[in-house]
């Protein structure tokens, strides 16, 4: 029989099939090997399926094996999970666009994959200034003294910073490239990398040998937000990535922090921004900021979860679909119905029956959580 993960490699070998895409169908038939099996007709009862995709998949899937492609696939590229993996990422999983293939290097810590050690991402400009350094490293070292893990993608600046603030404190670090995760970039950080791999981790979307690519690095954002609990922005001008990384862990329901700066500081504009928008102040109590992150409830461990799993009474197929979409942590109205794929007034009556029979909690701001 053929593993689940081969399916999700094997999608991804299908041009025009993408994270968002591949979440659709596993959410559509359950697992993609059924989608894989399925027929034109029910392949275009999918949201995103139209007329050109459909032809890719009918032309291109007769020629892929997915057992033989998933078996070469890991002779050239040793360590990686799948959504179908018990080992991948809970936090991430979560979140519309989740990596089909996530390669890692370095040293795994279960914990971490299971939410139940929490991981903040720090961010920021490449081109800090001694403020944004200094600060930088005070909360990394802070972080990683009290048992946070500090992600960041490794980039020059802010991003090199708390990786080596982190591990100087004994803590762990993962680093997200836009390369495979064979591919040291930028090339000045190869020291660093090599501390990484044996204080934490370095991952990637991207199987081995992908070189550095412009377009790589936005996307790799999405994945230091879906991986962290919150993100802290340091240093920021109003373009730069880690704005990007800021808007992508709004929609996933993570909080923001920014540091604030001077008005007519170029490196802090776009924290600036982000406090008017909305994110929350780093402040120099550095207590007060542990206290906020370290309140940020913790996903159940294995057994718990389990155990829950054994109680729950019988659902429809409506109100299971709303209640596998459903965390810990606390998601928005509108990413729930994102992810469920349902129209809005049912996910609403769905939401408010899980409610009424005690598991699910209805926060402030239309955001709803497992009780």
């Amino acid at each position: 029989m053929v593993e689940e993960g081969a399916y999700w490699l094997a999608w991804t070998q299908i041009s025009g099939i993408g994270p968002v895409l591949l979440r659709r169908l596993q959410q559509h038939f359950g697992t993609l090997a059924t989608a894989w099996n399925a027929t034109k007709v029910q392949l275009g009862e999918v949201e995103g399926f139209g007329f050109q995709t459909l032809e890719k998949v009918v032309q291109q899937r007769s020629r892929l094996h997915p057992e033989q492609l998933f078996t070469k696939h890991q002779q050239e590229n040793s360590h990686f999970w799948t959504p179908a993996d018990a080992d991948y990422p809970r936090l991430l999983l979560e979140t519309p666009s989740p990596p089909p293939i996530l390669y890692y290097r370095g040293e795994v810590e279960l914990q971490e994959n299971l939410g139940q050690k929490p991981m903040i991402g720090i961010v920021g400009t490449r081109q800090p200034s001694e403020y944004g350094i200094r600060w930088t490293r005070q909360i990394s070292t802070a972080l990683a003294k009290n048992g946070f893990t500090v992600v960041s993608g490794m980039a020059e600046g802010i991003d090199t910073e708390s990786h080596i603030a982190a591990m100087k404190a004994g803590g762990r670090t993962i680093a997200v490239l836009g390369t495979g995760v064979d591919v040291i970039y930028p090339h000045k950080n190869r020291d660093l990398y090599k501390q990484i791999l044996t204080a934490g981790l370095v991952m990637s979307e991207y199987p081995t040998k992908t070189p550095p690519d412009r377009t790589h690095f936005p996307r790799r954002n999405r994945i230091i937000a879906g991986l962290s609990r919150a993100i802290l922005v340091m240093e920021a001008p109003l373009k730069s990535g880690a704005l990007i990384t800021a808007t992508y862990a709004n929609e996933f329901g993570r909080d923001v922090y920014a540091l604030p700066g001077r008005l007519d500081d170029h490196p802090s504009q776009g924290c600036l921004k982000l406090l008017s928008q909305g994110a929350t102040f780093i402040l120099k109590e550095l207590d007060e900021l542990l206290t906020m992150l370290g309140a940020i409830p913790q996903i159940d461990g294995v057994e718990a979860s389990t155990a829950s799993e054994q109680l729950m009474p019988t659902l429809s197929p409506e109100l299971q679909t709303v209640m596998d979409t459903l965390a810990s942590d606390a998601l928005p109205f509108d990413f729930i119905i994102q992810q469920t794929g349902m129209a809005a007034g049912s996910v609403s009556g769905a939401l408010l029956e899980l409610e009424l029979m005690g598991l699910v909690s209805q926060l402030p701001g239309m955001r709803y959580q497992k009780s």
